[in-house]
């Protein structure tokens, strides 16, 4: 019983020193590499102008999105489209054609949703600061002078 156990151990341990040994002799026998060249952020020999950081616009998200959603229903609804015949000859006709209705009401509803919120409309206008609900107009205090500063109407 334990000469099974131990078969199993002297299996790991030949297995572990072969992965050590072979990546020892791997960092013995390669070349160094260039270290100046390597550390460079940009390596085919310009030099990088600006940040490689830079924003997308979240509407490439949501019509990317939107895509795939549209894209996965075509996919879902191709195998149904195929054995749709098969279904009504057996007597499921109705119930794969409410079925696959049901399916693209529930799409055309998410559609209609973001049509109407605006997400498709790639150029939108901005809000002015006085139509919006959300912000309160702000109201500008005097401040009065320290000593020693000049009032503001002698200053003027």
């Amino acid at each position: 019983m334990l000469t099974a156990y131990a078969t199993v151990a002297i299996f790991f341990v030949v297995a572990a020193g072969f992965v050590l040994v072979s990546l020892a002799a791997g960092k013995l026998i390669r070349p160094k590499p260039n270290k100046v060249a390597t550390d460079e952020t940009y390596e085919c020999g310009e030099a990088p102008v600006s940040q490689a950081w830079f924003n997308f616009n979240p509407r490439f998200y949501i019509v990317t999105l939107i895509f795939i959603v549209f894209d996965v229903e075509i996919a879902f609804i191709y195998p149904v489209a195929v054995v749709f015949r098969r279904w009504v000859s057996a007597g499921w006709g109705l119930f794969a054609a409410v079925e696959i209705a049901l399916f693209m009401l529930i799409l055309a509803v998410g559609l209609v949703y973001v049509w109407r919120k605006g997400d498709l409309e790639w150029l939108r206008g901005t809000k002015k600061v006085e139509e919006s609900p959300f912000v309160e107009p702000v109201r500008v205090v005097p401040r009065a002078p320290e000593p020693g500063e000049p009032a503001a109407e002698e200053a003027a």
